[in-house]
Protein backbone atom coordinates (compact mmCIF):
# COMPACT_ATOMS: atom_id res chain seq x y z
CA UNK A 1 0.00 0.00 0.00
CA UNK A 2 1.32 3.70 -0.93
CA UNK A 3 0.92 6.71 -0.12
CA UNK A 4 1.29 10.04 -2.11
CA UNK A 5 2.61 13.42 -0.69
CA UNK A 6 2.64 16.40 -2.80
CA UNK A 7 5.12 19.08 -1.82
CA UNK A 8 7.44 16.36 -0.11
CA UNK A 9 10.77 17.98 -0.45
CA UNK A 10 10.65 20.31 2.51
CA UNK A 11 8.67 21.60 5.57
CA UNK A 12 5.30 20.20 6.58
CA UNK A 13 5.36 17.24 3.37
CA UNK A 14 8.71 16.17 4.15
CA UNK A 15 7.76 15.44 7.90
CA UNK A 16 4.44 13.70 6.79
CA UNK A 17 6.49 11.71 4.57
CA UNK A 18 8.53 10.79 7.42
CA UNK A 19 5.36 10.53 9.77
CA UNK A 20 3.92 7.69 7.43
CA UNK A 21 6.88 5.74 6.52
CA UNK A 22 6.38 3.23 9.48
CA UNK A 23 3.15 2.18 7.73
CA UNK A 24 3.12 2.80 4.07
CA UNK A 25 5.52 3.11 0.82
CA UNK A 26 5.68 6.53 -0.06
CA UNK A 27 5.66 8.51 -3.12
CA UNK A 28 7.32 11.90 -2.86
CA UNK A 29 6.03 14.27 -5.16
CA UNK A 30 7.20 18.11 -5.89
CA UNK A 31 9.03 19.90 -8.72
CA UNK A 32 12.91 19.85 -7.09
CA UNK A 33 14.27 16.72 -8.57
CA UNK A 34 17.67 17.41 -6.42
CA UNK A 35 15.74 17.50 -3.33
CA UNK A 36 13.80 14.66 -4.15
CA UNK A 37 16.56 12.35 -4.67
CA UNK A 38 18.50 13.05 -1.78
CA UNK A 39 15.35 13.31 0.32
CA UNK A 40 14.53 9.66 -1.16
CA UNK A 41 17.72 8.16 -0.46
CA UNK A 42 17.71 9.48 3.09
CA UNK A 43 13.82 8.18 3.99
CA UNK A 44 15.03 4.65 2.27
CA UNK A 45 18.02 3.99 4.81
CA UNK A 46 15.76 5.45 7.45
CA UNK A 47 13.54 2.50 6.49
CA UNK A 48 16.11 0.12 6.22
CA UNK A 49 17.70 0.72 9.84
CA UNK A 50 14.34 0.79 11.72
CA UNK A 51 13.39 -2.38 10.23
CA UNK A 52 10.06 -0.64 8.20
CA UNK A 53 10.46 -2.59 5.35
CA UNK A 54 9.06 0.31 3.08
CA UNK A 55 10.12 1.98 0.19
CA UNK A 56 10.34 5.44 -0.91
CA UNK A 57 10.24 6.18 -4.34
CA UNK A 58 9.66 9.96 -6.29
CA UNK A 59 8.08 11.69 -9.00
CA UNK A 60 8.80 15.36 -10.32
CA UNK A 61 5.43 17.01 -10.82
CA UNK A 62 4.25 20.45 -11.20
CA UNK A 63 1.01 20.51 -9.71
CA UNK A 64 -0.64 23.83 -9.99
CA UNK A 65 -0.49 22.27 -14.22
CA UNK A 66 -3.36 20.18 -14.22
CA UNK A 67 -2.36 17.75 -17.69
CA UNK A 68 0.45 17.64 -14.68
CA UNK A 69 -2.02 16.01 -12.45
CA UNK A 70 -3.52 13.98 -14.43
CA UNK A 71 0.24 12.20 -15.68
CA UNK A 72 0.75 11.84 -12.04
CA UNK A 73 -2.69 9.89 -11.26
CA UNK A 74 -2.47 7.76 -14.62
CA UNK A 75 1.29 6.62 -13.73
CA UNK A 76 0.06 5.42 -10.24
CA UNK A 77 -3.25 4.75 -10.27
CA UNK A 78 -2.80 0.78 -10.71
CA UNK A 79 -1.02 0.46 -7.41
CA UNK A 80 -3.11 0.61 -4.31
CA UNK A 81 -2.85 4.19 -3.14
CA UNK A 82 -4.30 4.31 0.58
CA UNK A 83 -3.52 7.90 1.31
CA UNK A 84 -2.87 10.51 -0.61
CA UNK A 85 -2.04 14.19 0.94
CA UNK A 86 -1.98 17.40 -1.01
CA UNK A 87 0.45 19.46 0.83
CA UNK A 88 2.00 21.49 -1.95
CA UNK A 89 1.27 25.14 -1.10
CA UNK A 90 2.78 28.50 -1.81
CA UNK A 91 1.62 32.12 -1.22
CA UNK A 92 2.48 35.73 -2.33
CA UNK A 93 2.69 39.01 0.04
CA UNK A 94 2.62 42.86 -0.41
CA UNK A 95 -0.31 45.22 -2.19
CA UNK A 96 -2.90 43.20 -4.38
CA UNK A 97 -2.67 45.99 -6.89
CA UNK A 98 1.45 45.33 -7.17
CA UNK A 99 1.82 41.62 -6.70
CA UNK A 100 3.20 40.43 -10.32
CA UNK A 101 0.54 38.36 -11.78
CA UNK A 102 2.32 35.50 -12.92
CA UNK A 103 3.62 34.81 -9.66
CA UNK A 104 0.36 35.45 -8.01
CA UNK A 105 -1.33 33.09 -10.93
CA UNK A 106 1.63 30.49 -10.01
CA UNK A 107 0.67 30.49 -6.18
CA UNK A 108 -3.22 30.23 -6.68
CA UNK A 109 -2.78 27.30 -8.97
CA UNK A 110 -0.30 25.30 -7.05
CA UNK A 111 -2.91 25.51 -4.13
CA UNK A 112 -6.02 25.16 -5.80
CA UNK A 113 -5.27 22.98 -9.12
CA UNK A 114 -3.58 20.32 -7.75
CA UNK A 115 -6.24 19.57 -4.80
CA UNK A 116 -9.00 19.70 -7.12
CA UNK A 117 -7.90 17.38 -9.77
CA UNK A 118 -5.91 14.71 -7.57
CA UNK A 119 -8.78 14.42 -5.08
CA UNK A 120 -11.15 14.27 -7.68
CA UNK A 121 -9.35 11.47 -9.57
CA UNK A 122 -7.90 9.42 -6.41
CA UNK A 123 -11.29 9.62 -4.78
CA UNK A 124 -13.26 7.96 -7.16
CA UNK A 125 -10.49 4.99 -6.84
CA UNK A 126 -10.90 5.23 -3.02
CA UNK A 127 -14.54 4.85 -3.05
CA UNK A 128 -14.28 1.82 -5.43
CA UNK A 129 -12.39 -0.07 -3.16
CA UNK A 130 -14.22 1.40 -0.13
CA UNK A 131 -11.21 2.24 1.61
CA UNK A 132 -8.82 5.23 2.11
CA UNK A 133 -7.36 8.46 3.25
CA UNK A 134 -7.76 11.90 1.37
CA UNK A 135 -6.36 14.85 3.62
CA UNK A 136 -6.21 18.57 2.08
CA UNK A 137 -3.55 20.69 3.49
CA UNK A 138 -5.76 24.35 4.11
CA UNK A 139 -4.28 26.56 6.39
CA UNK A 140 -6.01 28.52 9.75
CA UNK A 141 -6.21 31.49 6.66
CA UNK A 142 -9.27 28.97 5.08
CA UNK A 143 -11.63 29.48 7.43
CA UNK A 144 -11.32 33.33 7.93
CA UNK A 145 -12.88 36.01 5.66
CA UNK A 146 -9.16 37.14 4.08
CA UNK A 147 -6.63 39.15 5.17
CA UNK A 148 -5.60 42.51 3.53
CA UNK A 149 -1.77 41.99 1.91
CA UNK A 150 -2.52 38.34 1.43
CA UNK A 151 -5.50 38.56 -0.42
CA UNK A 152 -5.18 35.27 -2.87
CA UNK A 153 -3.34 33.00 -0.52
CA UNK A 154 -6.40 33.34 2.10
CA UNK A 155 -8.43 33.31 -0.72
CA UNK A 156 -7.01 29.70 -2.26
CA UNK A 157 -6.77 28.16 1.06
CA UNK A 158 -10.91 28.99 1.84
CA UNK A 159 -11.32 27.19 -1.50
CA UNK A 160 -9.31 24.08 0.09
CA UNK A 161 -11.29 23.96 3.38
CA UNK A 162 -14.33 24.53 1.75
CA UNK A 163 -13.76 22.07 -1.05
CA UNK A 164 -13.02 19.30 1.37
CA UNK A 165 -15.96 20.56 4.02
CA UNK A 166 -18.34 19.63 0.94
CA UNK A 167 -16.95 16.81 -0.30
CA UNK A 168 -16.85 14.63 2.72
CA UNK A 169 -20.78 15.86 3.56
CA UNK A 170 -21.87 13.86 -0.24
CA UNK A 171 -23.37 10.17 0.34
CA UNK A 172 -20.92 8.71 -1.85
CA UNK A 173 -18.17 9.50 1.00
CA UNK A 174 -20.18 9.17 4.05
CA UNK A 175 -21.23 5.71 3.41
CA UNK A 176 -17.95 4.78 2.56
CA UNK A 177 -14.65 3.62 4.70
CA UNK A 178 -12.81 6.60 2.82
CA UNK A 179 -11.94 9.48 5.21
CA UNK A 180 -11.20 13.21 3.80
CA UNK A 181 -9.81 15.72 5.78
CA UNK A 182 -8.73 19.19 5.74
CA UNK A 183 -5.85 20.43 8.10
CA UNK A 184 -5.73 23.52 9.36
CA UNK A 185 -2.47 24.69 10.65
CA UNK A 186 -1.31 28.07 11.73
CA UNK A 187 1.93 29.11 11.85
CA UNK A 188 4.90 26.55 11.30
CA UNK A 189 8.63 26.86 11.43
CA UNK A 190 8.74 25.77 7.47
CA UNK A 191 10.50 28.10 4.48
CA UNK A 192 7.50 28.95 3.27
CA UNK A 193 7.76 32.61 4.40
CA UNK A 194 10.85 33.27 2.89
CA UNK A 195 9.45 31.84 -0.49
CA UNK A 196 5.97 34.35 -0.05
CA UNK A 197 8.60 37.49 1.15
CA UNK A 198 7.44 37.71 4.47
CA UNK A 199 9.68 38.93 8.05
CA UNK A 200 7.51 37.49 10.75
CA UNK A 201 8.92 36.67 14.36
CA UNK A 202 5.99 34.45 15.15
CA UNK A 203 6.64 31.77 16.70
CA UNK A 204 4.62 28.64 15.28
CA UNK A 205 4.75 24.29 15.69
CA UNK A 206 7.70 22.81 14.27
CA UNK A 207 7.04 20.92 10.88
CA UNK A 208 7.32 17.60 12.42
CA UNK A 209 5.04 18.06 15.52
CA UNK A 210 2.65 19.08 12.92
CA UNK A 211 2.95 16.21 10.69
CA UNK A 212 2.78 13.73 13.65
CA UNK A 213 -0.48 15.31 14.78
CA UNK A 214 -2.20 15.46 11.65
CA UNK A 215 -0.74 11.96 11.18
CA UNK A 216 -2.40 10.78 14.22
CA UNK A 217 -5.77 12.83 13.83
CA UNK A 218 -6.50 11.51 9.92
CA UNK A 219 -6.25 8.05 10.94
CA UNK A 220 -8.59 8.81 13.67
CA UNK A 221 -11.19 10.45 10.86
CA UNK A 222 -11.17 13.75 12.00
CA UNK A 223 -12.69 16.26 9.43
CA UNK A 224 -10.98 19.48 10.21
CA UNK A 225 -7.92 19.04 11.38
CA UNK A 226 -6.77 21.74 14.10
CA UNK A 227 -3.43 21.77 15.88
CA UNK A 228 -3.07 23.82 18.82
CA UNK A 229 -5.41 25.97 21.22
CA UNK A 230 -4.23 29.38 19.32
CA UNK A 231 -5.79 27.58 16.10
CA UNK A 232 -9.23 26.15 17.92
CA UNK A 233 -9.61 29.47 19.59
CA UNK A 234 -9.25 31.27 16.57
CA UNK A 235 -11.79 28.99 14.95
CA UNK A 236 -14.17 29.67 17.77
CA UNK A 237 -13.39 33.62 17.63
CA UNK A 238 -14.35 33.36 13.88
CA UNK A 239 -17.79 32.10 14.31
CA UNK A 240 -18.47 35.30 16.75
CA UNK A 241 -16.04 38.29 15.69
CA UNK A 242 -17.81 40.13 12.94
CA UNK A 243 -16.00 39.90 9.53
CA UNK A 244 -14.76 43.73 9.26
CA UNK A 245 -13.25 43.60 12.64
CA UNK A 246 -11.27 40.53 11.39
CA UNK A 247 -10.20 41.99 8.29
CA UNK A 248 -9.57 45.31 10.40
CA UNK A 249 -7.68 42.68 12.62
CA UNK A 250 -5.60 41.15 10.14
CA UNK A 251 -4.77 43.78 7.81
CA UNK A 252 -2.67 44.95 11.13
CA UNK A 253 -0.96 41.95 12.00
CA UNK A 254 0.30 41.88 8.31
CA UNK A 255 1.61 44.99 7.67
CA UNK A 256 4.04 44.95 11.13
CA UNK A 257 5.31 41.61 8.72
CA UNK A 258 5.98 44.67 5.34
Amino acid sequence: MYAIITGASNGIGKELARCLLSRLDIILVARSEDKLIKLTKEYNNLSKRFMYNHKVSYEVCDVSDAKECIRLYNKYKGLDIQVLINNAGSGTFGEFSDIDLDKELNSINTNIIGVHVLTKLFLRDMLKKNRGYIMNVASSAGYMPGSPYMASYYASKAYVLNLTRAILREDSVINSNVYVSALCPGPVDTGFNEAAGIHSSAKGWTARRLAKYAVKKMYEGDEIILPGIVVKATYVGRKIIPDGLLLKIAGRWQEKKL
